[in-house]
């Protein structure tokens, strides 16, 4: 279940949405994730643009990943613009035992940041401006992992 909004992430509803779909499902670990936008560099916040094809793609094959173990994934994202302090990521792994759960969010997390296609600009002073220095280019992505 992968969910795209505009703007920040209202963390207690999403978690709460989560929680209350999967109440009978015989989990017995709930894991989230939640990214924050911190104070760095000067930035008012962080603005995101989305390929969504290919972000559809990838996260279905780790749905399936979670599936052979028994477990399931969500995640929610933000397009656009997300100030200090507000949530732009919240990803969330069920499983019937919490060591799948834990290693799976761990593993999930960090391809998700080496991975996803998803491009990430400083929002400063009025201005736009794309991350290079903290962005990672996506493996075989090309032009889009080129930008500027």
């Amino acid at each position: 279940m992968l969910y795209l909004y505009d703007g920040a992430l209202e963390v207690p509803k999403i978690l709460e949405d989560w929680y209350v779909q999967e109440t009978k499902s015989n989990y017995g670990a709930y894991i989230p994730f939640v990214g924050t936008v911190r104070e760095e560099d000067g930035i008012d916040g962080l603005s995101f643009d989305i390929y969504e094809p290919i972000l559809e793609s990838w996260f279905k094959a780790w749905q399936e990943k979670a599936q052979l173990q028994g477990a399931i994934i969500k995640m929610a994202h933000s397009r656009g613009n997300v100030m200090l302090h507000e949530s732009s990521y919240i990803a969330a792994v069920f499983s019937p035992k919490r060591r799948v759960a834990l290693e799976f969010i761990d593993a999930f997390v960090e391809d998700f940041k080496a991975s996803a296609p998803i491009w990430k600009y400083d929002l400063k002073g009025g201005e736009r401006i794309y991350a290079l220095t903290r962005s990672t280019p996506i493996q075989g992505s090309g032009i889009l992992g080129e930008q500027k």
